[in-house]
């Protein structure tokens, strides 16, 4: 592929993948404050419609994959992010929380549809080897979605209340995104013949692929990456209230982990050419073993806490590449818009149970309890990747020799 067709394929993704994460994804915590002051609803009601959205996005995921192997990958990408937008103009609506939760399912549906996952297995589908820089472009890109919907819901639903913010991130989906989508989908089915494997037409196939060691040995090694992020996302700001910091420090901490996640994403495209994919996620998990032992002695060496830092946004944001590059690789190109939808559900589940786990953790024997099993999660991560390297090294040689 010419550069020139890379860069018209990956840009305009990178720009709506951004929007699309702003607008349906972040959009939520940004107007959390307003809809409680609203409604009157608790926070536990509040944020229980939004793990109702991330877990029908994880439960969608094989479903928008199987579609996008079949080359329906515009209209899934397409339709999912207008229905998004038609959805926030209904959340403006709501006035029975019973309704909040059912505009959140449909959002939920339609994340399956228009974010990383569908986005990354079109690029893995249409640029083959090379799709590891696009995916790193278009996550580097991507990963300053919270800081342009922050600022933005601020803004806006200042002049316009949030209704009038809702309506204009609806507006700026279908005006920009959409448009940018359906060119870039279109331009990868043009493309993407020569790169691609064929899908199998037998829907089993793909659960063939999920029944084998390697599979599970990757999903699961994914899934303690992001066990880990749920757990110290949630945790990170109490426990350094409880050791001594300030308040200002502490959201400041977890405020700075964001941008460390692009910096990591900057750091492997200059690398990603040297470095095995399996050592890079290796390293990633041990990353996030040694933020929370720098954690576990920030009190005493405040320092440590910018080690923290930089260790978790780095391994949680370099994951976000390698999760689609090692699922191409080790368990192929066929079918990997299904495949990476059923590692995606893997992985969404660890995020969605790994709050409940630190909370667990914390009441058996407090904080420390809750990072020493942090840092065990990160030493089991990094050896269920290795494993699943060794895994599908063997299958592979196995097909080799007819065996």
């Amino acid at each position: 592929m010419q550069s020139s067709q890379f860069h018209k394929l990956v840009w305009p993704l990178a720009v709506a993948e951004t929007i699309l994460w702003a607008t349906l994804y972040y959009s939520f915590p940004a107007l959390l404050v307003q809809w409680e002051q609203e409604f009157g609803w608790s926070k536990t009601g509040l944020t229980g419609a939004f793990t109702l959205a991330v877990m029908t996005s994880a439960l969608m995921a094989p479903v928008a994959g199987r579609l996008i192997d079949r080359g329906l990958g515009t209209r899934v990408f397409c339709g999912s992010a207008v229905l998004g937008a038609l959805l926030l103009v209904l959340l403006t609506q709501v006035t029975q929380l019973w309704q909040f939760y059912f505009v959140w399912f449909g959002i939920g549906v339609t994340l399956a549809g228009c974010l990383y996952e569908p986005c990354f297995a079109i690029l893995t589908r249409t640029l083959g080897d090379r799709a590891r820089r696009g995916i790193t472009i278009v996550s580097l890109v991507a990963g300053l979605a919270g800081t342009v919907s922050f600022p933005s819901a601020f803004f806006l639903s200042s002049a316009l209340g949030w209704r009038g913010a809702v309506l204009v991130f609806a507006a700026v989906i279908i005006v920009v995104a959409v448009p940018l989508v359906w060119a870039a989908a279109n331009r990868a089915e043009q493309l993407g013949g020569s790169a691609s494997e064929p899908a199998s037409r037998n829907a089993s196939e793909p659960l063939r692929i999920a029944r084998k060691p390697a599979f599970w040995a990757l999903a699961l090694g994914l899934a303690m990456i992001s066990m880990n992020t749920g757990i110290m996302i949630t945790h990170t700001i109490p426990l350094l209230g409880e050791r001594g910091f300030a308040g200002e420090t502490a959201v400041l901490a977890i405020s700075m982990i964001g941008p460390m996640q692009v910096v990591g994403r900057m750091l492997i495209m200059g690398i990603e050419h040297r470095v095995p994919s399996l050592a890079i996620a290796i390293s990633c998990q041990l990353a996030m073993s040694g933020a929370a032992l720098s954690l576990m002695g920030a009190a005493a060496l405040p320092i440590l806490l910018v080690s923290f830092v930089c260790l978790q946004g780095v391994g949680n944001g370099v994951t976000s590449i390698m999760r689609p590059v090692l699922t191409a690789e080790l368990l192929g190109r066929a079918n990997f818009g299904v495949i990476s939808g059923m590692t995606a559900l893997v992985y969404i589940s660890g995020f969605a149970v790994g709050p409940t786990i630190g909370s667990l953790a914390w009441q058996a024997g407090g904080y420390d309890l809750m990072l020493a099993m942090a840092v065990c999660i990160g030493g089991l991560g990094a050896a269920l990747m290795l494993a699943a390297g060794k895994l599908s090294a063997l299958q592979t040689a196995q097909r080799s020799t007819g065996g």
